[in-house]
């Protein structure tokens, strides 16, 4: 291992010998900087430092090529890094470390979708979410490669391809979720999600029936020839169940007795059991249900395949244009169901308490519906006051 004062003029001179692979020329003016020339690039040298990690293993951090970096300059960066390195820093390790960062496809395949799989019942929209949106855009990146910037442009693109605001924010959500358990598992260090914002667009649509279309949805309810897709319609308007609760119900859950229908937590969104009561229209829309396909287990069962029912869709749509309903969504049966309750003078919490609702302020959004009910309450005392106030007094 020759040792030199390494200048420009000196590397000019610098070979590697016959026979030889590779040589290296420690410079005497900074220990630790040297060169290291090639057979296979005699032309070309590069530049290192070497130095003693804590552990008091000789490494090798490289600082550039002759071609890139003169020889002032490689040892001013040599000079630099080796202060670094006496304040604690392992630049080898960083580079190890960097290294060993996998990019974002690798994690989401090796580690986030094994993780959600038995933890989230929506994995399979986020497979979806992943396949469409995030892995196009940063599938190929290590995730320490991923810059706020990115996220950003990936966010406003989405948008400008016409996807509706709250996917957009979606998109967001999903990738923030990632890396935040990429900061626990320690695999990455910041999440570059934080601090974008959303759209934050208002999708809280409810869309409440009038008497009248209430009554035009009834009538195709009760004479269409599907008769089990209009049962699990008329299911939720009478219970304000949700549609996966209905299409997962079993009869051993049905307490026609009790007039209960239990909900298992497998089946619940907040993953609590919970018991919906049953009404009289409930009641007996259950037991046409039992007169018809009673030796099921499942309540639903498919007209086609004799098997549980697992979607309405298109025979929702048909259902709904023939009653005028085009944007009347599944989901506007629990809005309506809620809104029955309130406008009959139940309160909000037992709204929330029959909903299943963990938390009163998702049940506050039904809270304008009450004031029809408050006004006839203000409605009764003014009665009794105009009895009051406009009954004669007979005179002394």
């Amino acid at each position: 291992m020759p040792k030199t004062a390494l200048s420009q003029s000196v590397i000019k001179t610098l070979r590697c010998p016959d026979g030889k692979r590779k040589i290296e020329y420690c410079d005497t003016q900074f220990p630790g900087f040297l060169m290291e020339l090639r057979a296979t690039n005699p032309h070309v040298g590069t530049l290192y430092l070497r130095y003693k990690n804590e552990r008091g293993k000789t490494q090798y951090a490289k600082l550039g090529t002759t071609a890139e970096l003169t020889i002032p300059q490689g040892r001013k960066k040599a000079k630099q890094l080796k202060a670094r390195i006496m304040l604690g820093e392992d630049p080898r390790a960083e580079t190890k470390k960097r290294k060993a960062t996998p990019e974002f496809a690798r994690f989401v395949e090796e580690r986030y979708l094994p993780y959600v799989k038995v933890r989230k019942r929506s994995w399979e929209t986020d497979v979806s979410f992943l396949k469409n949106y995030l892995l196009p855009v940063f599938g190929d990146s290590p995730l320490d490669h991923i810059t706020r910037r990115q996220v950003v442009t990936f966010h406003q693109a989405l948008r400008e391809k016409g996807l509706a605001p709250s996917s957009c924010d979606r998109q967001l959500m999903l990738l923030s979720y990632i890396f935040n358990l990429a900061i626990q598992w320690d695999v990455a260090e910041h999440n570059p999600v934080k601090g974008v914002k959303h759209f934050n667009a208002d999708n809280k649509k409810e869309r409440y029936l009038t008497q009248d279309e209430l009554n035009r949805l009834l009538h195709v309810l009760n004479t269409d020839h599907n008769r089990v897709v209009c049962q699990v319609i008329l299911l939720l308007l009478s219970t304000g169940a949700r549609l996966g609760e209905a299409l997962k119900a079993r009869w051993h859950d049905i307490d026609i007795p009790a007039r209960q229908w239990r909900i298992p937590a497998a089946n619940a969104k907040g993953k609590k059991t919970r018991l919906i009561p049953l009404n009289d229209v409930a009641v007996k829309l259950l037991d046409d249900i039992w007169q018809q396909c009673g030796g099921h287990e499942h309540l639903f069962i498919s007209q086609q395949t004799g098997k549980p029912l697992t979607t309405i869709t298109w025979v929702w749509h048909r259902l709904r244009q023939q009653a005028g309903l085009p944007e009347f969504r599944i989901h506007d049966c629990r809005h309506q169901y809620a809104s029955m309750l309130v406008n009959s003078g139940r309160t909000l919490y037992e709204v929330q308490k029959i909903l299943g609702h963990s938390c009163p302020k998702v049940t506050l959004r039904y809270a304008h519906l009450s004031q029809k009910t408050l006004q006839q309450a203000s409605n009764a005392a003014s009665t009794a006051l105009e009895q009051i106030a406009f009954t004669p007094v007979d005179a002394p």
